[in-house]
Parts: structure tokens; sequence; C-alpha cells
């Protein structure tokens, strides 16, 4: 099926046709810019909320843990990837669909322009073969009407009796000029029209059929091109199709990793305190203070069962609640992280022993190839001098020193912890590495024994009419002072309920270190609070009265 042939005169049909064509094709561009766009905007918008939901991750600590919370990080990475996968569909189509739309868009606005002028042409080249045919016509009929006026005239001259042989002769000149050039024009109409046809036939057999011919080529192009850029549109999402499944994949497999029973084993991890539970609390008889006037032994009797249970009790009456049921000490954190419960203080203290040894690892390991590289210089002089590794060398076995003595520090803070030291000789010993060792390790509204059983070194002693009757009733009365002591370092005091003294002050003492590293002290003016007790001197004194 030819255009040439079967729409030889829809010449402006053609033309409107062609030109819709071509805005088809742009109209179709422009789709796919928009759609481009589109996954544009989608693969940032996708990055920016995975932007949003990513952990800031400062420090190590930060890093999650649970498997709920690595699962969805990993989820997080493969949106990540999927919205890269969308920017490559974006690229895709841009370059393979979108810019050889506009390439061939352009090219066929041209070829168009061309094949439309040349049939333009042809048909003005008809039309003037045309118009010279109709003149001759025109000017072959009028000299015949001539010439048959001048035959009326020469007949009717000739048969007029009265008209004279000149008149005759005249008209029968006219009459022969007449038909002479009609004839002529005959003549010059036949072959005008003769011409007129040969390029009429020529038009619309060989010139017309041409041009629409290629018209009609140039439009299948463009329609095989809508074809080809369409099934390129599809390729471009089909060829991340399974690098977006393997993203999915990921995310199921994160999915399928979250794992309740380890993520609660974590929770018990970060937050286990390692403090044995309340024991009983005893039972305390106020009917005893009913039978005072019985004897003196009895009193004194009861008053030291009193103290015993003084001595037992006053973890709770003297520091307030325990941290299992109040709020952890207050203070900045410490070196040794005594301001964290026993078991989270062991951990972190593990934790710092392993960094540090790695960290001497690497240094021995420098110290040994500088050492190596120091007996290569001796041997071979001419590779380097010795005594220019010498600085490094000092430093790097000032390192070893001092990550050395780091460890053994923090191994005796751990060995403290899981409760292989005993005896204040140890705890001095750490205080003096670092007088805030102690500090707000157990805070005043609180304490705990890493041992349920480790001896009391002295109970406190009970003077005058002191009994639990009293505690309860009389709170604001002195507690006897049970000895002195003096300080051997300075102390700050900032946590609540610490006291704070300077070195060589004497103060007294109304409470023993129950195990937890403090003593409660009261200067002269009657200020109270916890000291620790590896920063004073303690003398007991058995018949000592409070101020």
């Amino acid at each position: 099926m030819s255009w040439g042939t079967e729409l030889w005169d829809q010449f402006d049909s053609l033309d409107k046709h062609t030109q819709w064509g071509i805005d088809f094709l742009e109209r179709y561009a422009k789709f796919v810019k928009e759609r481009i766009e589109i996954e544009q905007n989608y693969a940032k918008q996708l990055r920016n909320l995975v932007k949003k939901y990513c952990p800031k991750r400062s420090s190590k600590d930060e890093e999650p843990r649970f498997t709920s919370c690595v699962a969805f990080f990993n989820i997080l990475n493969e949106l990540n990837d999927y919205a890269g996968q969308r920017e490559v569909v974006a690229e895709e189509m841009a370059h393979r669909v979108y810019g050889e739309l506009m390439r061939y868009a352009h090219d066929l606005k041209t070829e168009r322009k061309m094949h439309l002028q040349e049939g333009r042409k042809a048909q003005q080249y008809l039309d003037m073969c045309w118009k010279q045919m109709d003149n001759s016509k025109k000017k072959f009929e009028r000299e015949c009407r001539e010439a048959e006026k001048a035959q009326q005239s020469y007949e009717r001259l000739d048969n007029d009796t009265n008209a004279t042989k000149a008149d005759v002769e005249k008209a029968k000149q006219q009459l022969n000029l007449r038909t002479h050039m009609a004839d002529e024009n005959k003549n010059e109409y036949a072959a005008q029209l003769q011409n007129f046809n040969g390029e009429q036939h020529k038009h619309f057999y060989v010139v017309i059929p041409q041009i629409y011919k290629q018209l009609q080529e140039m439009d299948e192009r463009r329609t095989i091109k809508l074809s080809e850029c369409y099934r390129g549109f599809a390729d471009s999402e089909r060829k991340v199709i399974p690098i977006i499944s393997k993203c999915l994949e990921g995310m199921i497999l994160a999915a399928k990793s979250v794992d309740e029973r380890r993520d609660s084993q974590m929770v018990v991890d970060s937050f286990k305190s390692g403090f044995e539970p309340p024991g009983d609390f005893p039972f305390e008889d106020y009917s005893q203070h009913i039978y005072r006037t019985i004897s003196d032994g009895t009193i004194s009797a009861s008053k030291q069962e009193s103290g015993k249970m003084d001595a037992k009790t006053t973890v709770g009456k003297a520091k307030g609640k325990l941290w299992l049921f109040g709020k952890k000490p207050k203070g900045p954190a410490l070196e040794d992280f005594s301001h964290l419960p026993p078991e989270q203080r062991r951990k972190k203290l593990q934790q710092r022993i392993d960094e540090l040894n790695r960290e001497l690892q690497k240094e021995s390991d420098q110290k040994d190839a500088l050492n190596k590289m120091k007996d290569v210089y001796e041997k071979n002089p001419q590779m380097g001098d010795p005594g220019s590794l010498q600085p490094k060398l000092a430093e790097t076995t000032n390192n070893i020193d001092r990550l050395r003595m780091e460890i053994h520090k923090n191994e005796a803070w751990l060995s403290e912890v899981e409760g292989k030291t005993g005896g204040r000789g140890d705890r001095r010993h750490s205080s003096d590495i670092n007088h805030l060792v102690t500090q707000g390790r157990e805070s005043p509204e609180g304490s705990y024994t890493d041992d349920a059983n480790q001896e009391v070194r002295g109970p406190p002693q009970q003077h005058g009419h002191h009994n639990e009757f009293d505690d309860e009733f009389e709170d604001d009365d002195p507690l006897p002072a049970i000895g002195h002591c003096k300080a051997i370092y300075p102390f700050d005091g900032h946590n609540e309920g610490t006291l704070a003294m300077k070195e060589g002050e004497v103060l007294y003492i109304i409470e023993e270190d129950k195990g937890d590293g403090w003593t409660r002290a009261r200067r002269q003016n009657g200020e109270e609070g916890y000291v620790p007790t590896s920063y004073i001197d303690v003398t007991l004194e058995k018949n000592s009265k409070g101020s």
C-alpha cells in the first residue's frame, strides 16, 4: 500500500498527518521527561529518608546492638541501594529514550520540511503548465470567434449586390488573416495541451508518488522509533529489576535476622547491675522498752542487741534507699567507672583492659621493629644512623610503660569489682594512683557491698539511752562518735551526702565503713557526711563521746 497511488490528491491531508506525527513524538518525549523527573525526585526523597533515620554514630557506644536495630539499619542500607537503582532508571531513560527522541524529532522536522517543499514545487510547476495551456486555449478560442466573424462579414458582402469589389476583396483578406491566426493558435494550444498532459501524468505518476513515498517512509520510521523508545522505556526499568530484587531479598533477610532471645539477653547484659536482691528485714521488738526498769543488766543487754542490729540496719536508715529501688548516684563519670553498678563497671573495665592490651601489643610490635632496624643499622652503618632511632625507641618504651601501668590499675579495679581484692591497703593503693577513684562509687543515696558476708570491722558503739525507738522518733539527735580520723588526702565532696575535707583535718567517726568504701564522719561544727575510707586514717575509741 503506497501513499503515492492511494493518496495522490491528499497533499494537504498528508501535510497535517505528518505534522501530527511529529507533535505526538514530542508529546511522548515530554512524558518521558516528566517520568525522569519523578524517578529523580523519588530517589532523592528516598535518600533523604534514609539519611534522616540512619544513626549518627559519633562513638562506638551508640552503635546499634539489638538485632531489631541492626535489621532496621540493614534495611535502610538496602533502601539506599534501591534509591540508587531508581537513579539508574532515570539516567537510562534520559540517555536512551528522551535524548534519542529529541534528536530524532529535530531530524524528522528537517526531512519533512524538505519533502513538503519538493511537493509544493512540483504542484507549482504543474499549475504553471496548466495556466500556459489554458491561456493558449483561450487565445485559440478567441481567434476562432474572430475568424468566424470575418467569415460572416465576407459572406454578407459577397452576397450584397451593392458592395464594391474592393470591399469584398478586403473582407476576404481579413477572413484569410483570421483563419491563419486561428490555425496558429490551434497549433499552439495543441502543443501546450500535449505538454500539460505530459507534465500532469509525470506529476501524478512519478513526482508525487516519489515524494509521498518518502513521506510515508519517514512516517513509518517515526512509528518504528516510537516502538523502540517504548521498548527502551520498559527495558530501562527491567534491567534494574534483578538488583532491586536483591535489595528486597536483603530486606527480607534483615527481617529474618531479628532474634528476640538475643535482644532480651542484650537487655540483661546492658542493664544488669550485679546487686543481690535485698534480704529480709529483721523483726524489731518495740515491746522491750516496756521492761526498762527490770534490771540494768537487761537494759545493757538489750542495748547491745540493739547496737548489733544497728550495725546491720544502719545502711538503710542513714543512707536512704538502695540503688535497686532508688536513683543511681549523681556525679561525673569517673576514671574507674565506680559511678556504675558492679556488673556494668566490670564490663567497662574489661573493655578498657582489652583496648589497652591491643594498644600495648601494637607498641610492642613497633618496639620490636625499631630494635630490628637498629640492629640492621649497627651492622650496616651505610643504611642509616642507629642513634636516629633512639628518640622513637624511648617514646615507644614510655608508651609501653604507661600502658602497662594503666592495665595494672584497671586490673586492680576489676579485681576489686570481682571481689578478688580485700583490705583497705589495696583500695588505698588504688586511690594513690588516682585520688578520685572512690569518689562517687557508692552514693549516700544507697550503698552496696560485693560480699554480703564481709566482716564489719567495728560496730557502732551506743552510748547513753540510744536505741531503735530513738532512731525512729528522734532522728534529729546526733549520733555518738565511735572514734576519730585524720584526712590523708583532700576530698572535694561534690556528691550529695558527702563531706568535704582538707588534708590533715581531724574528724569524728560516727559510722564505720560497711565494706562499700565510705565512712560517715562529722566535723566539730556538727556537719555530717560520707568520706572515702581510703582517704583517711581511722582510730576507733571505745569510750569516745559524741560532740
